[in-house]
């Protein structure tokens, strides 16, 4: 496994500053976030570290050659929105703009775009299913045209009022991954796999990597503490940012000892990269950079 770093938490540095920081800590990948420029919606969203809206044929190569003289590889594009969402034109500008990562990914010889396959959060995961087919299907298409693999993400996007009563990305249990699957068989389509999203929901993170092995392109290293006093207040039927945080990895119940064991018993070898998303350690720059390198060292003892 090569061990790396999701780009979001350091939305204010540049490309450049990103990669020499990933360098220096020890880092050998970076998942490269690439959001349309404008305002999101949510935290950890609109970052920016590749504007492939104002890149240049004379600059595709730039970005991987400044990583790769830092030792650093560019393991995914990576865009979360929801291409199902029931405003029409939000769907339609997510469809557009991860077709158009694609492209980017393809000709930058990166190979990877990591995304949310998104959901209509009022339709039930049946009707869902169609919406899927017809928005996937010919992404994955051209994705297999270009060379390049889509790794969709397992998590929920069901933390908060607004998110509920459906969430807004369909992809999150092996059930739904089986129809997905079954729906659109491409063997470039498959996962960006964070085991904290099935601990959230009570479920095993490890048994899926054994049943998705060939699926699993991408992972995400992040973890979860849930707080029972809460749970026991609001019940698992509630929006669970009423009871759980995202934490650093090893600060929440995620093994990650036997996660990794389960990546080794499949022979993984892609990337993994860090996800922070840890509001105890966002008091300042300096902060969000002792959340990262605990981080490392904490994953380094497995990979």
């Amino acid at each position: 496994m090569k061990l790396g770093l999701v780009s979001a938490i350091l939305p204010d540095l540049s490309f450049e500053e990103v990669v020499d920081y990933a360098a220096r800590t020890g880092f050998e990948c970076l998942e490269v976030c690439c959001w349309p420029r404008g305002k999101a919606a949510r935290r950890y969203a609109g970052i920016t570290h590749i504007d492939i809206g104002e890149l240049s044929p004379e600059k595709i190569g730039y970005y991987a050659d400044y990583a790769g003289k830092r030792g650093i590889t560019i393991s995914s594009l990576g865009y979360y929105p929801n291409p199902l969402d029931p405003d029409k034109e939000a769907a339609a500008a997510a469809v557009e703009h991860i077709r158009k990562l694609i492209s980017v990914s393809a000709k930058m010889g990166i190979g990877m775009v990591t995304t949310f396959t998104g959901r209509d959060r009022t339709k039930t995961v049946e009707d869902n299913l169609g919406l899927f087919k017809d928005t996937w299907e010919p992404l994955v298409k051209l994705a297999a045209e270009e060379g390049v693999k889509i790794a969709i993400e397992n998590c929920p996007m069901l933390y908060t009022a607004n998110e509920w009563p459906g969430g807004n990305n369909l992809a999150c249990t092996p059930d739904i991954w089986r129809k997905m699957f079954a729906l659109i068989p491409d063997s470039n389509f498959g996962l960006n796999y964070d085991p904290s999203h099935p601990y959230l929901i009570g479920a095993s993170y490890t048994k899926p990597v054994y049943e998705f092995k060939d699926r699993i392109f991408h992972v995400h290293f992040k973890d979860i503490k849930i707080y029972q006093d809460k749970l026991d207040d609001h019940g698992v039927f509630s929006y669970p940012a009423l009871w759980h945080s995202p934490k650093l990895p090893g600060l929440g119940g995620v093994d990650f000892g036997a996660f990794c064991s389960a990546l080794y018993d499949i022979r993984y070898s892609g990337p993994a990269c860090i996800e922070v998303e840890d509001k105890a350690f966002e008091g300042s720059p300096e902060d969000i950079k002792r959340g990262i390198e605990q981080s490392y060292r904490y994953m380094r003892q497995f990979v």
